[in-house]
């Protein structure tokens, strides 16, 4: 191959440091990898919790619940179950491409101050009705995932 004056070398056009994701399309997302890498770090978290390396497994955690696979699968196990089409306190459904990205990149540690519950009624079978604490979408989004692998390992454990 010739160079040319116009040829730019494929490391000049990289930028250093951490890798960016505002890019990131949600349906061009490798949810395989993203499924890896969050299996990869639950089965590290349930380890550490079995050999009870608490300062090991409160690491994990953080490492899980600030990683970019971890923010994408919690959002998507929100928008993508059966209650998707319902909004939390603050009247926001997640329903289009756009906004799950928007709040994968919204999701943060800091900052955070949860709203109270709003409070439904829904009827039962006997005509009494049955209180239901709706909280915000984002509210339970990144415990979902943390908590989700180490639920069924113990009942895994517990069958056996």
């Amino acid at each position: 191959m010739v160079a040319t004056k116009d040829a730019v070398h494929p490391t000049e056009e990289r930028d250093a440091g951490a890798v960016s994701h505002e890019e990131e399309q949600w349906y061009g997302t490798d949810w395989y990898q993203a499924n890896r890498n969050v299996r990869r770090l639950q089965i590290r978290i349930v380890k550490a919790t079995q050999e009870g390396r608490w300062g090991k497994v409160k690491a994990l955690q953080r490492v899980l619940t600030h990683s970019y696979s971890g923010k994408l699968l919690a959002v998507k196990r929100v928008t993508e179950n059966q209650g998707r089409n319902t909004s939390g306190v603050d009247g926001i459904t997640w329903d289009t491409p756009e906004k799950k990205m928007a709040a994968v990149h919204a999701l943060k540690q800091r900052g955070y101050h949860p709203q109270p519950l709003k409070r439904v009624y829904i009827p039962k079978k006997n005509g009494k009705m049955r209180p239901l604490a709706v909280c915000r979408r984002d509210a339970g989004v990144l415990p979902s995932v943390m908590v989700s692998y180490a639920y069924e390992k113990n009942l895994q454990n517990r069958e056996l």
